[in-house]
Protein backbone atom coordinates (compact mmCIF):
# COMPACT_ATOMS: atom_id res chain seq x y z
CA UNK A 1 0.00 0.00 0.00
CA UNK A 2 1.52 3.47 -0.84
CA UNK A 3 2.09 5.80 1.77
CA UNK A 4 -0.29 8.21 0.03
CA UNK A 5 -3.16 5.73 1.03
CA UNK A 6 -1.90 4.35 4.06
CA UNK A 7 -2.21 8.33 5.46
CA UNK A 8 -5.07 8.90 3.31
CA UNK A 9 -7.05 5.79 5.00
CA UNK A 10 -5.57 7.01 8.58
CA UNK A 11 -7.14 10.44 8.24
CA UNK A 12 -10.77 9.00 7.23
CA UNK A 13 -10.13 6.35 10.43
CA UNK A 14 -9.89 9.34 12.38
CA UNK A 15 -13.03 10.92 11.38
CA UNK A 16 -14.53 7.82 11.82
CA UNK A 17 -13.48 7.77 15.50
CA UNK A 18 -14.54 11.88 15.48
CA UNK A 19 -17.85 10.98 14.29
CA UNK A 20 -18.73 9.09 17.50
CA UNK A 21 -16.47 11.10 19.81
CA UNK A 22 -18.47 14.51 18.33
CA UNK A 23 -21.56 13.05 16.46
CA UNK A 24 -23.56 15.57 18.93
CA UNK A 25 -21.94 18.66 18.25
CA UNK A 26 -20.70 18.86 14.81
CA UNK A 27 -23.02 17.80 11.88
CA UNK A 28 -22.61 18.11 7.83
CA UNK A 29 -23.99 21.04 6.04
CA UNK A 30 -24.93 23.05 10.04
CA UNK A 31 -23.33 26.15 8.45
CA UNK A 32 -25.68 26.25 5.76
CA UNK A 33 -28.82 24.36 7.32
CA UNK A 34 -29.84 24.92 10.86
CA UNK A 35 -32.82 22.85 11.33
CA UNK A 36 -31.05 19.84 12.61
CA UNK A 37 -34.42 17.67 10.82
CA UNK A 38 -33.33 18.70 7.70
CA UNK A 39 -29.72 17.92 8.14
CA UNK A 40 -30.68 14.55 9.49
CA UNK A 41 -32.99 13.71 6.36
CA UNK A 42 -29.92 15.03 3.81
CA UNK A 43 -27.32 12.44 5.83
CA UNK A 44 -29.64 9.67 5.24
CA UNK A 45 -30.38 10.32 1.71
CA UNK A 46 -26.35 10.42 0.83
CA UNK A 47 -26.06 7.37 3.08
CA UNK A 48 -28.71 5.42 1.41
CA UNK A 49 -27.66 6.68 -2.25
CA UNK A 50 -23.82 4.83 -1.04
CA UNK A 51 -26.22 1.96 -0.58
CA UNK A 52 -28.12 1.58 -3.65
CA UNK A 53 -25.39 2.79 -6.47
CA UNK A 54 -21.71 2.34 -4.46
CA UNK A 55 -22.52 -0.49 -2.31
CA UNK A 56 -24.87 -2.95 -4.37
CA UNK A 57 -22.63 -3.01 -7.27
CA UNK A 58 -19.78 -3.62 -5.23
CA UNK A 59 -21.35 -6.84 -4.84
CA UNK A 60 -20.67 -7.81 -8.35
CA UNK A 61 -16.95 -7.11 -7.83
CA UNK A 62 -17.23 -8.32 -4.84
CA UNK A 63 -18.48 -12.16 -6.50
CA UNK A 64 -15.58 -11.72 -9.45
CA UNK A 65 -12.80 -11.52 -6.87
CA UNK A 66 -14.37 -14.46 -4.45
CA UNK A 67 -14.85 -16.41 -7.94
CA UNK A 68 -11.08 -15.61 -9.21
CA UNK A 69 -9.63 -16.27 -6.03
CA UNK A 70 -10.43 -19.77 -5.42
CA UNK A 71 -8.14 -22.24 -6.69
CA UNK A 72 -11.08 -24.59 -8.17
CA UNK A 73 -14.30 -24.03 -10.12
CA UNK A 74 -17.05 -23.03 -7.76
CA UNK A 75 -20.47 -24.03 -8.54
CA UNK A 76 -22.53 -20.84 -9.27
CA UNK A 77 -19.80 -18.97 -10.03
CA UNK A 78 -19.41 -16.87 -6.73
CA UNK A 79 -23.17 -17.00 -6.09
CA UNK A 80 -22.16 -17.71 -2.28
CA UNK A 81 -20.70 -14.25 -2.02
CA UNK A 82 -24.65 -12.61 -2.27
CA UNK A 83 -25.39 -15.02 0.80
CA UNK A 84 -22.40 -13.18 2.91
CA UNK A 85 -24.03 -10.40 2.15
CA UNK A 86 -27.31 -11.43 3.29
CA UNK A 87 -25.76 -12.74 6.34
CA UNK A 88 -24.98 -8.98 7.40
CA UNK A 89 -28.36 -7.90 6.74
CA UNK A 90 -30.05 -10.86 9.03
CA UNK A 91 -27.17 -10.55 11.70
CA UNK A 92 -28.04 -6.98 12.08
CA UNK A 93 -31.73 -7.11 11.73
CA UNK A 94 -31.40 -9.90 14.41
CA UNK A 95 -29.50 -8.16 16.85
CA UNK A 96 -31.78 -4.94 16.44
CA UNK A 97 -34.72 -7.46 17.05
CA UNK A 98 -33.20 -8.73 20.56
CA UNK A 99 -32.68 -5.02 21.28
CA UNK A 100 -36.29 -3.91 21.15
CA UNK A 101 -37.23 -7.76 22.72
CA UNK A 102 -34.93 -6.47 25.78
CA UNK A 103 -35.92 -2.94 26.05
CA UNK A 104 -39.62 -4.09 25.55
CA UNK A 105 -39.09 -6.76 28.96
CA UNK A 106 -39.06 -3.35 31.07
CA UNK A 107 -36.00 -4.68 33.60
CA UNK A 108 -32.86 -2.51 34.17
CA UNK A 109 -30.89 -5.58 33.89
CA UNK A 110 -32.03 -6.58 30.56
CA UNK A 111 -31.94 -3.06 29.17
CA UNK A 112 -28.54 -3.29 30.24
CA UNK A 113 -27.91 -6.25 28.42
CA UNK A 114 -29.60 -4.51 25.41
CA UNK A 115 -27.04 -1.88 25.61
CA UNK A 116 -23.59 -4.14 25.65
CA UNK A 117 -25.03 -5.86 22.41
CA UNK A 118 -26.09 -3.15 20.65
CA UNK A 119 -22.85 -1.80 20.88
CA UNK A 120 -20.47 -4.32 20.80
CA UNK A 121 -21.98 -5.52 17.55
CA UNK A 122 -21.75 -2.01 16.37
CA UNK A 123 -17.85 -2.34 17.54
CA UNK A 124 -17.55 -5.47 15.15
CA UNK A 125 -19.40 -3.29 12.50
CA UNK A 126 -16.98 -0.22 12.91
CA UNK A 127 -13.95 -2.31 12.84
CA UNK A 128 -15.10 -4.06 9.86
CA UNK A 129 -15.44 -0.25 8.03
CA UNK A 130 -12.23 0.70 9.35
CA UNK A 131 -10.57 -2.73 8.28
CA UNK A 132 -11.97 -2.24 4.44
CA UNK A 133 -10.06 1.78 4.66
CA UNK A 134 -6.73 -0.33 4.09
CA UNK A 135 -8.33 -3.59 2.17
CA UNK A 136 -10.95 -2.70 0.42
CA UNK A 137 -11.55 -4.28 -3.41
CA UNK A 138 -10.46 -0.85 -5.02
CA UNK A 139 -7.67 0.67 -3.16
CA UNK A 140 -6.91 4.43 -4.68
CA UNK A 141 -7.31 7.91 -3.15
CA UNK A 142 -10.01 8.29 -4.42
CA UNK A 143 -12.26 5.52 -3.21
CA UNK A 144 -11.44 5.57 -0.31
CA UNK A 145 -12.32 9.44 0.30
CA UNK A 146 -15.79 8.53 -1.26
CA UNK A 147 -16.10 5.53 1.59
CA UNK A 148 -14.85 7.86 4.14
CA UNK A 149 -17.49 10.66 3.31
CA UNK A 150 -20.34 8.06 2.81
CA UNK A 151 -19.77 6.04 5.88
CA UNK A 152 -18.81 8.63 8.26
CA UNK A 153 -22.36 10.03 7.48
CA UNK A 154 -23.84 7.08 8.13
CA UNK A 155 -21.87 6.93 11.29
CA UNK A 156 -23.52 10.25 12.48
CA UNK A 157 -27.13 8.15 11.85
CA UNK A 158 -25.83 5.29 13.60
CA UNK A 159 -24.59 7.73 16.46
CA UNK A 160 -27.75 9.89 17.04
CA UNK A 161 -29.53 6.49 16.90
CA UNK A 162 -27.27 5.24 20.18
CA UNK A 163 -27.69 8.74 21.88
CA UNK A 164 -31.23 8.82 21.71
CA UNK A 165 -31.43 5.02 22.34
CA UNK A 166 -29.29 4.58 25.82
CA UNK A 167 -28.65 8.78 26.52
CA UNK A 168 -25.94 8.68 29.66
CA UNK A 169 -24.59 5.11 29.08
CA UNK A 170 -23.91 5.61 25.46
CA UNK A 171 -22.04 9.12 26.19
CA UNK A 172 -20.23 7.92 28.56
CA UNK A 173 -18.98 4.33 27.68
CA UNK A 174 -20.58 3.45 24.43
CA UNK A 175 -18.98 6.18 21.81
CA UNK A 176 -15.48 5.46 23.16
CA UNK A 177 -16.25 2.09 22.33
CA UNK A 178 -17.12 2.74 18.86
CA UNK A 179 -14.31 5.20 18.07
CA UNK A 180 -11.53 2.67 19.69
CA UNK A 181 -13.53 0.55 17.14
CA UNK A 182 -12.30 2.80 14.40
CA UNK A 183 -8.58 3.27 14.94
CA UNK A 184 -8.46 -0.39 15.83
CA UNK A 185 -9.63 -1.68 12.74
CA UNK A 186 -7.81 0.27 10.96
CA UNK A 187 -4.47 -0.72 12.80
CA UNK A 188 -5.27 -4.35 12.52
CA UNK A 189 -5.70 -3.56 8.66
CA UNK A 190 -1.81 -2.11 8.23
CA UNK A 191 -0.35 -5.44 10.00
CA UNK A 192 -2.49 -8.06 8.88
CA UNK A 193 -3.44 -8.09 5.38
CA UNK A 194 -6.19 -10.65 4.18
CA UNK A 195 -6.73 -13.09 1.28
CA UNK A 196 -8.50 -11.45 -1.41
CA UNK A 197 -11.45 -14.04 -0.86
CA UNK A 198 -11.29 -13.15 2.17
CA UNK A 199 -11.81 -9.49 1.62
CA UNK A 200 -14.54 -10.53 -0.88
CA UNK A 201 -16.63 -11.75 1.65
CA UNK A 202 -15.95 -9.01 4.15
CA UNK A 203 -17.30 -6.11 1.43
CA UNK A 204 -20.33 -8.52 1.18
CA UNK A 205 -21.38 -8.82 4.68
CA UNK A 206 -20.86 -5.15 5.49
CA UNK A 207 -22.62 -4.35 2.48
CA UNK A 208 -25.52 -6.56 3.42
CA UNK A 209 -25.02 -4.92 6.98
CA UNK A 210 -25.18 -1.27 5.50
CA UNK A 211 -28.75 -1.77 4.07
CA UNK A 212 -29.96 -3.03 6.90
CA UNK A 213 -28.69 -0.43 9.75
CA UNK A 214 -29.24 2.31 6.92
CA UNK A 215 -32.98 1.31 6.60
CA UNK A 216 -33.81 0.77 10.61
CA UNK A 217 -31.75 3.67 12.07
CA UNK A 218 -31.30 6.53 9.06
CA UNK A 219 -34.69 6.58 6.72
CA UNK A 220 -36.48 9.94 8.01
CA UNK A 221 -39.45 8.94 10.04
CA UNK A 222 -42.51 11.56 10.30
CA UNK A 223 -41.28 12.46 13.35
CA UNK A 224 -37.57 13.55 12.78
CA UNK A 225 -36.67 13.69 8.93
CA UNK A 226 -37.97 15.87 6.01
CA UNK A 227 -38.76 13.81 2.86
CA UNK A 228 -37.32 16.50 -0.21
CA UNK A 229 -34.59 17.23 1.91
CA UNK A 230 -34.28 13.24 2.13
CA UNK A 231 -34.69 13.19 -1.58
CA UNK A 232 -32.53 15.49 -2.78
CA UNK A 233 -29.53 14.48 -0.54
CA UNK A 234 -29.67 11.22 -2.12
CA UNK A 235 -29.93 11.94 -6.05
CA UNK A 236 -27.10 14.68 -6.00
CA UNK A 237 -24.88 12.28 -3.94
CA UNK A 238 -25.95 9.17 -6.05
CA UNK A 239 -24.84 11.47 -9.16
CA UNK A 240 -21.83 11.81 -8.08
CA UNK A 241 -21.11 8.49 -7.21
CA UNK A 242 -21.97 7.23 -10.54
CA UNK A 243 -18.91 7.89 -12.03
CA UNK A 244 -16.35 6.19 -9.71
CA UNK A 245 -19.06 3.30 -9.72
Amino acid sequence: MQTQQIVASGLAALLFAATFLGGDRVHPFHSLIRDRRTVISIGAGIAIAYVFVHAMPELSDARRVFAASVSRPLRYEGMAIYFFSLVGFLVFYGLDHLRKRLRRAGDPGRAGTAFKIQVGGFAVYVWQMAYLLVHNLEDTSTSIGLFALSISVHFLGVDNALREEHGEAYVRIGRYVLAAAALFGWGVGLLVPLPQMAVAMLVAFVSGAVIMNSSIMELPTESDGQFLPFMWGGLIYGLILMPFG
